[in-house]
């Protein structure tokens, strides 16, 4: 296969699709290809480096899209300033992408419709089922291990505080409370990181088993107040909730939100809007100088007031809504990510030609466009398909 890999543009984004090591793999192969000019270059990866593993390097990214067959990125589509274009319109019939597409939410809603419009093959990595045969293909765990480091880091970078304890000739400075919502993969690198900075950890998740796991790292645990029959769903992940069962969750993380000075959000349901958790009114209960790291924002966001990308002060609370925090880890987060590209390429490529068999738990499960529709479930629900 022809694979192009084109140079992230979102503003701020530094991670690439595939590394020397997974080029030199492809090629060998028998794949060609095409790595955009610099696009390595944020993660530390060079031009060089990617023409010695026997990539081809192209200057222009029209002639990239025109000539793949296959499209890499680590971002969904983005709108191109200068060109004045979107990246979906440099796409064409019958190619494929690969990518965090976040297809359940609403801010690519748009972007989601004009792939199958234009009939692109998308296939979005947030969607990889939490089985064992997936696991070396799984970017979102391994990118939400990235996010819970580096959302913590940020959070106490925004902190006014020491994070540990400290005594001093005056007295002593308390630790800082945090908050942990959502003790996933994410959830428990953040549970870990501000342990070792030395705050007070609390955790908070509908899984009996993931609030089982933060306790023995030593969080308190907070009670979500949800039946385990409505909390667990397939392969371990949190499942929906209705709205009642999601108003006592609210209630309960109401109760101590007010003690908190980090709260870090990362509850998520695969393929679906993330829950809102955190109203406003919550916000507003919170002291001046406490800070939300909301990393669930790709799919929407964990607290309702949390701006896409920004980091805002509301309330005197700042709320960092930062899109792409594992692209802030450029180098580790690149590796990771393309190691799992590459083993899902393995899966899917048969004899030069990728198989889509829409019946495979894996396939079923990233496929979001096809036949100019749109085919995933949690697109579908959201966009009232």
């Amino acid at each position: 296969m022809i694979i192009g890999i084109p140079k992230e543009i979102m503003e701020g984004e530094k991670r690439v699709s595939v590394i020397p090591e997974t080029v030199e793999k492809l090629v060998k192969e028998g794949n060609k290809v095409l790595v955009e000019k610099g696009a390595g270059e944020g993660s530390h990866y060079l031009d060089s480096q990617y023409l010695q593993s026997g990539a081809e390097i192209i200057s222009d990214v029209k002639d990239l899209y025109e000539r793949s067959e296959l499209i890499l990125k680590v971002k969904e589509p983005q709108f191109i300033k200068e060109r004045n274009l979107h990246e979906v319109d440099l796409m064409h019939e019958g190619q494929y992408l690969i990518t965090f597409l976040q297809p359940a939410a609403p801010v690519n809603h748009e972007m989601i419709k004009n792939l199958a419009k234009k009939g692109i093959i998308g296939l979005t990595l947030d969607g990889i089922p939490r089985i064992s045969r997936a696991q070396a293909m799984d970017a979102l765990t391994s990118m939400s291990t990235c996010a819970g480091y580096k959302g913590i880091l940020l959070a106490a970078n925004e902190l006014s505080k020491f994070a540990p304890q400290i005594f001093c000739a005056v007295g002593m400075i308390p630790p800082i409370n945090t908050l942990i919502v959502g003790v996933g993969v994410g959830g428990l690198q953040a549970l870990a990181t501000a342990k070792r900075l030395g705050a007070v950890v609390h955790a908070a998740d509908i899984r009996p088993d993931a609030s089982e796991q933060a306790k023995s790292l030593g969080a308190k645990v907070i009670d979500t107040r949800v039946p385990k029959e409505l909390a667990v769903g397939e392969g371990g992940y949190a499942q929906a909730l209705p709205e009642d069962v999601l108003k006592n969750e609210r209630e309960a993380l109401r109760e101590v939100i007010g003690g908190m000075d980090i709260v870090f959000l990362g509850a998520l349901v695969p393929g679906r809007k993330a829950p809102k958790l955190v109203t406003e009114d919550m916000v507003s209960l919170m002291a001046p100088g406490s800070v939300i790291v909301d990393i669930s924002i790709d799919q929407g966001g964990n607290c309702e007031i949390t701006e896409p990308g920004k980091i805002a002060v509301k309330h005197g609370v700042t709320i960092i809504g930062i899109k792409n925090i594992p692209g802030m880890l450029a180098t580790s987060a690149t590796w990771m990510f393309a190691h799992n590209v590459y083993h899902l390429l393995s899966y899917l490529i048969k004899d030069g030609k990728m198989v889509i068999d829409r019946t495979d738990d894996i396939t079923g499960s990233i496929l979001t466009t096809i036949d100019n529709e749109v085919v995933h479930q949690g697109a579908k629900e959201a966009m009232g398909i």
